[in-house]
């Protein structure tokens, strides 16, 4: 029935994805007509996609190498049509005797979310910068961070995205050009983790279809150009406990509950040990620095933009409700495990009863500060029990070696060559 329905609206082909541990987006295709397979049977896959690297080269571990199979099982409640012809869908790891796939993200999240008994709910906010045909800046000279001419230069494109968000059923809030030359945001409709991420995946698609209609390429990469300005993927999270507001409605500062500074507490506490998830790649560290607005500050502060978790207020002008945002998060991050670190911290940090830390309003220079090598974060991460706790042993496994794989063979390159070779590697 489903694909009767489907070939009704001239869709031909479904595309179902998967996201990396390198956080690029994988795909296979099926006909329309075996969309009922790709649902309940999955389509094959070696399980070494999932140490897939930036390059598509393969950091075999142990257990993920050429040996064995996988499946990977679209969600059809999550269907889009991206295209002309064109349906897409999210897709999960299966095992071949039907159990999920200790190395999938979207399963991962999914699960931290069936373990609590409070309910989150995430939005997200996507920075890109446009390209022309030949990958290089589409605006030559007169570019205004957030101005108004910038922004309608590229209203056809707009138009077009919205177009095709509005036929997929994504949720898009706003948009406005950005600091950086040709660059942009688009924040995302708030929603369940796991329909969040997906919407991420589904939003990056769209984007560069978009781009696509309008001879651009588009760069999601961490720092398209070196000396440019880098791109976020920034997280906001609100909690409910019972029906019950997590971040407001408290005594505690700015109406935070006790659980609700718990939380904070608990993002802050294990971020050094989740950077790799939230901005590992081998671009990442280039982005993160005070003054560039990426949450360099491991702190958190009221409306603060330097700070790792900016808390976001409730007021009569913010209709969503008091949430915290996590801005450290860049686009080379898995959009799944992301949020599963981001959710899962804060969910350790409220049942350990983590203490909220002092605010930190101006983001001194005393605060301690997100920077290091990628060697340095990885090798974070893999020593980290947090981690393995939040995410499992297979996926910290796999995540370290795709990562480490970029240690490697881009760490002592010129920053200029590796913002060339990876500029669009994270564009769906």
């Amino acid at each position: 029935m489903l694909a009767s329905e489907l070939r009704g609206q001239g869709v031909t082909m479904v595309l179902g994805t998967v996201v990396d541990m390198a956080g690029v987006a994988r795909a296979k295709w099926v006909p329309v007509s075996r969309i009922g397979d790709f649902q309940a049977n999955g389509m094959g896959a070696c399980p070494s996609w999932n140490v897939f690297c930036i390059d598509s080269t393969l950091a075999f571990t142990k257990d993920l190498n050429v040996i064995g199979d996988l499946r990977i099982r679209i969600d059809t409640d999550r269907l889009a049509v991206i295209d002309d012809g064109v349906a897409w869908a999210p897709g999960s790891f299966f095992n071949q005797d039907g159990t999920p796939s200790a190395n999938c993200a979207r399963t991962r999240l999914a699960d931290i979310c069936n373990r609590t008994s409070l309910r989150a709910t995430v939005g997200a906010e996507l920075e890109f910068a446009l390209l022309g045909a030949n990958g290089q800046p589409v605006t030559s000279t007169g570019w205004t961070g957030y101005g108004a001419r910038s922004s309608l230069e590229q209203a056809p494109f707009f138009a077009s995205l919205l177009r095709r968000a509005q036929r997929a059923g994504l949720g898009i809030e706003q948009f406005h050009a950005e600091a950086g030359v040709d660059q942009f945001e688009v924040s995302l409709s708030p929603a369940d983790p796991v329909a969040a991420a997906d919407a991420v995946v589904l939003a990056r698609i769209l984007i560069g279809r978009a781009a696509a209609e309008h001879g651009m390429r588009v760069s999601f990469s961490p720092l398209p150009f070196a000396g440019g300005a880098g791109n976020g993927a920034h997280l906001h999270m609100s909690l409910q406990t019972n029906g019950t507001l997590v971040f407001s409605g408290g005594d505690g500062p700015h109406g935070l509950t006790l659980e609700g500074g718990n939380a904070i507490g608990g993002v802050l506490e294990s971020l050094p040990e989740l950077q790799a998830v939230f901005a590992g790649s081998v671009l990442s560290p280039a982005r993160i620095g005070p003054g560039k607005w990426s949450g360099a500050a491991r702190c958190w502060g009221l409306e603060n933009r330097e700070a790792a978790v900016r808390f976001v207020a409730a007021t009569p002008s913010n209709p969503r409700g008091a949430n915290i945002e996590l801005k450290v998060v860049d686009p080379s991050a898995n959009p799944y495990l992301a949020i599963a670190a981001f959710l899962g911290s804060a969910l350790r940090g409220i049942s350990q009863q983590t203490p909220l830390p002092p605010e930190e309003p101006a983001a001194p220079q005393a605060v301690e500060t997100l920077t290091g090598t990628q060697a340095d974060i990885i090798a974070a991460f893999a020593d980290s029990p947090v981690a393995k706790e939040i995410l499992g042993e297979a996926i910290v496994e796999a995540l370290v070696s795709a990562r480490s794989y970029e240690v490697e063979q881009f760490s002592r390159l010129p920053l200029e060559d590796v913002t060339e070779m990876f500029r669009e590697a994270w564009s769906f």
